[in-house]
């Protein structure tokens, strides 16, 4: 199967064309804008080992103004993982790259698509639609985001469920949670803290370090991601993808300062706006729909976040 993997070269987008290539009978084109908080030079190294894959064509282009017929020519299934990430940075004047790079460029694939007759167009969407809740969070409830980059994320749903309906485009909608692990983003905390801790500066934490999260390790999440593509009773259907633990923040820091040995020093900043107290995934779906079951305790997960750090910054010292 051709299959088109738009931001490719991103954190979960690189990990899912590693995934798509075990599969002896796909070809995956990589598409990435080096777009978002992540360096570019990061992105290439994420995707480095695969440029000489046989089987991976990769293409930096900008979806805004990217020849998409000629793009999707063969294409069978696209994956759209592209897009501007982020709740901190999509207030104020920052929002028009996200009402670009994630509603814009989703309306001119799905345009781009409806014609086609595509096996699969999955999307990328995020906890960050359901706002803030207690208890697992299901499907079934409205959306009530918290900040403009909950809204854009929520509005390239309703533009999937839209050609869906008046075009028979087969979407599947998949809802992430604070995906963790190896080529996590820079800006993200996990990142952030293991980087800190190992180089003996203060963490910093936005808010009181109670709230909690569904954390989902990689290779869980693009298992479930790589099922969609298989699963027909999963067409026209929206699904969380979840981890195997929650913690609080200051569950995760006790963790690290375990498995790295060192003690961190915490300063701390005021809540984040837009993020909720915390998230918590309801499988149920997933599981019924996906065959989905995260395998990867948080502990082993760390250590293999822990280890990438390393190996990408050395050892720094403040």
């Amino acid at each position: 199967m051709n299959i088109l993997v738009t931001g490719a070269a991103g954190f979960i987008g690189s990990h899912l064309c590693e995934k798509l290539l075990e599969n002896d009978e796909h070809h995956v084109i990589g598409v990435d804008g080096f777009l978002g908080p992540t360096p570019a030079p990061l992105k290439a190294k994420n995707i480095a080992h695969l440029q000489s894959h046989p089987r991976f064509t990769f293409l930096e282009l900008d979806l805004l103004t990217a020849d998409l017929p000629s793009l999707l020519q063969n294409v069978e299934a696209v994956y759209h993982l592209a897009g501007m990430p982020g709740v901190r940075t999509s207030w104020g004047t920052e929002f028009a790259a996200y009402a670009a790079h994630n509603i814009s460029t989703t309306q001119r694939l799905l345009e781009a698509c409806k014609d086609r007759p595509l096996k699969r167009f999955i999307y990328a969407s995020t906890s960050s639609v359901y706002g803030e809740r207690s208890g697992p969070l299901s499907e079934t409830l409205e959306p009530a985001p918290l900040s403009p980059y909950g809204i854009t994320k929520l509005t390239g749903e309703h533009l999937c469920r839209v050609y869906f309906r008046e075009f028979a485009v087969p979407i599947v909608i998949l809802r992430y949670f604070t995906v963790y692990g190896p080529r996590q983003r820079p800006d993200m905390s996990f990142h952030r803290f293991i980087r800190q801790l190992l180089a003996g500066q203060p963490l910093t934490v936005f808010g009181d370090g109670t709230q909690s999260r569904d954390f989902t390790y990689i290779s869980d999440c693009v298992d479930g991601t790589a099922a969609a593509l298989e699963r027909k009773e999963a067409v026209g259907q929206t699904i969380n993808i979840g981890g195997k633990e929650r913690a609080s923040v200051h569950d995760v820091i006790h963790l690290l300062e375990s498995l790295t040995g060192k003690q961190a020093t915490i300063h701390y900043a005021p809540a984040a706006r837009g993020e909720p107290k915390q998230t918590w995934a309801d499988l149920t779906k997933a599981e019924q729909l996906l065959g989905y079951k995260p395998v990867v305790t948080l502990e082993n997960g760390l250590q293999k976040e822990i280890e990438y750090i390393r190996s990408l910054y050395g050892d720094e010292r403040s």
